[in-house]
């Protein structure tokens, strides 16, 4: 633990926040910016006597419960709770499980994309976001159960309608492998999550060839360049496949790109109109 550092980190971000912030009212005769220190006690649900102590470098380790009151009273980012828990000697323990949420900013690329098919897929390979030519190309997961946009689960147990296994991509048995090990990964990094156990427990059931990769404890996935769709409207298009982490929700950004000028990129023009027409059509 080192006292010191803890104690001016919980100053500096107590001084930045204004009562208003946090729903108090700002009252006369404050002398230093930001919150008193009772405040930041009080929110935190601590004695005003105990975060004294902490600020003047003489407290005891604070324990995790504390820790995570000062973190909600202080307002801090990931990255500051997560320093805050080294400072104080405490690592944060693991998230509960892989985050669904998508940055707003992230939303926007997805629709600044025309020409390529992109998506988001979380650490378990379940579809988050998607743009539309996304998902002319492979679904429209806006009309299938949270469930059925795993990605994991839809490559292991269907549908494999007529032969086509993962929406007809070339690939589909290097994917299997590769999702597996993204999996296996995953489960590292979130032991403890329900969504994250249960869909290992359900494919180790129902899947064979997927009990056999798991026993394999491979993790290290390798990226894919190109790969082909077998589209049942427009026929096989031929995409480029890059993959961008978002470190920070443990996402990825996969985009789908053919050659400019190739028979590949006309067929993703149609394909996009194909869809919007599609998605125009009255219900």
């Amino acid at each position: 633990m080192n006292r010191r550092e803890l104690a001016d980190f919980l100053r500096s971000r107590r001084e930045r926040i204004s009562p208003a912030d946090v729903g108090l009212p700002a009252g006369p005769r404050r002398r230093t910016p930001g919150l008193r220190r009772e405040e930041v006690a009080q929110l935190a649900f601590i004695s005003t006597e105990y975060y004294t102590r902490l600020e003047q470098a003489r407290g005891p380790r604070p324990s995790r419960e504390v820790l995570a009151g000062l973190a909600r009273a202080l307002r801090l980012s990931d990255a500051e709770r997560a320093h805050l828990h080294h400072l104080a000697g405490a690592p944060p323990a693991p998230p509960p499980g892989p985050s669904r949420e998508v940055r707003q900013s992230i939303l926007d690329l997805l629709a600044r994309l025309p020409q390529a098919a992109a998506f988001v897929t979380s650490a378990t390979l379940e579809v988050l976001a998607w743009n539309e030519l996304a998902a002319a190309l492979m679904e429209d997961f806006s009309a299938v159960s949270r469930r059925d946009r795993n990605l994991v689960r839809r490559v292991f147990l269907g549908p494999h309608h007529e032969g086509r296994r993962l929406y007809g991509v070339s690939d589909a048995d290097d994917f299997a492998r590769h999702a597996a090990r993204r999996l296996r990964a995953a489960a590292a990094r979130y032991p403890d999550a329900p969504e994250v156990t249960g869909l290992v427990d359900e494919l180790l059931a129902k899947s064979p060839e997927f009990a056999r990769l798991w026993a394999t404890h491979d993790v290290a996935a390798g990226p894919t360049l190109c790969k082909t769709f077998q589209h049942p409207l427009v026929g096989p298009i031929v995409v480029n496949c890059d993959a961008l982490d978002i470190a920070d929700r443990d996402q990825q950004m996969v985009i789908y790109t053919a050659v400019p000028g190739s028979p590949s990129d006309e067929a993703l023009r149609l394909l996009s109109v194909i869809g919007t027409q599609r998605m125009d059509t009255p219900r």
